[in-house]
């Protein structure tokens, strides 16, 4: 992997494996991108978090006059009912993994900060619990990561029922700040399984043999199974083209590893006023559907990987149709949380498996 990681490099970033803060090379440019990915860190220019800062200002998503923003039917068939919603929670919290050796489907959030990763667990959760809770704890920050350290969270069923087969990974969001962030080294590891439940990042101490509680051997079951990249739809436009890239050579890596990767795309309802009315608008909306063509641009992947979703923020009790959105994203992620083992599976009755 280091070999790998000292060949591809592009315009702006370098990829790399630090050994100490003292490995630290500036990236000279001139112009530098909206996320620079360093051999040290992640991190956002002060260009993205002014933008960023700018969003708290808006209290609602601003609509315009004479514009055409909803369609007559959904370009993707979601039905918006209460037998759907249960039917969607049944396939989840009935979910297993296919692999015999692994009890638990163990998914990585990532992201950039504030793009709703631990709010999308508490929001998962909560429709489990019959009511809004915060289990992953929010942030009120804008520029820096309220998580700091690697969290697991198994999506518990609802009242009397077992625990889902579904474990949700949260973790520091990338660029968080200018001197701190993920290192692609400690993604990779996180992925492979090696980082212990509750590791504190930090850039200049990167993930190793002397990390207490480095797992040196990890099984099937401590590795990460597929990784959903959230991508806030409020900040697609005004990403620079370097962010794109630092996520396309991001998910090459990940790829050589034989996890697959999906996005959501949060905050929908921020973007277009129909949808903030009622999210199961969300699928008609022209601004939701260019949105989504530009996080596939972003990212380097296909739209039908990409689905749309709704956290709970402010409200206090449940919407069903935010409930249906944020249980067909889990149902999607599973989709592909099953590739996984599926792609794992021995091919020869007997034989071991290896990865």
């Amino acid at each position: 992997m280091e070999k790998k990681s000292e060949d591809k490099r592009s315009a702006g970033f370098s990829f790399g494996l630090p050994i100490s803060s003292s490995s630290f090379v500036p990236v000279s440019n001139p112009s530098p991108p909206a996320l620079t990915l360093t051999s040290s860190s992640f991190t956002i220019s002060s260009q993205l978090q002014n933008d960023s800062t700018k969003e708290k200002k808006k209290e609602k998503p601003v609509g315009i006059p004479g514009f055409q923003s909803k369609l007559d039917s959904q370009w993707r068939d979601v039905q918006w009912t209460e037998e759907q919603k249960k039917s969607l929670m049944k396939a989840v919290s009935s979910y297993r993994p296919s692999c015999k050796d692994v009890y638990q489907a163990r998914v990585l959030l990532l992201g950039p900060v504030r793009s709703g990763k631990s709010s999308f667990i508490s929001s998962v959760q909560s429709v489990f619990n019959g009511r809004v809770t915060n289990r992953a704890m929010v942030g009120s920050s804008f520029n820096t990561s309220f998580t700091k350290k690697l969290q697991s969270f198994n999506i518990r069923g609802q009242k009397g029922e077992e625990n889902t087969g579904l474990v949700l990974c949260d973790i520091m969001g990338l660029g968080d700040g200018e001197t701190t962030g993920l290192t692609l080294h400690d993604i990779l590891s996180v992925i492979k399984g090696h980082v212990p439940e509750g590791h504190k990042f930090s850039p200049d101490q990167p993930v190793g043999t002397e990390t207490a509680g480095y797992v040196k051997t990890p099984s099937l079951r401590d590795r990460i199974h597929c990784v959903a990249f959230m991508v806030d739809a409020l900040k697609i436009s005004s990403c620079h083209k370097g962010f794109g890239s630092t996520f396309k050579e991001l998910r090459e890596f990940i790829s050589e590893l034989g996890v697959h990767q999906v996005a959501l795309l949060t905050h929908v309802d921020q973007i277009c006023p129909e949808t903030a009315k009622d999210v199961s608008n969300v699928y008609k909306s022209l601004s939701v559907r260019e949105t989504m063509n530009k996080a596939g641009a972003l990212l380097g992947m296909s739209t039908s990987y990409i689905v749309p979703v709704k956290n709970y923020a402010s409200e206090l009790d449940l919407d069903l149709n935010t409930d249906v959105l944020l249980l067909s994203a889990v149902d999607h992620i599973l989709q592909y949380v099953d590739m996984f083992f599926q792609d794992c599976a021995p091919r020869h009755p007997g034989s071991k498996l290896t990865i």
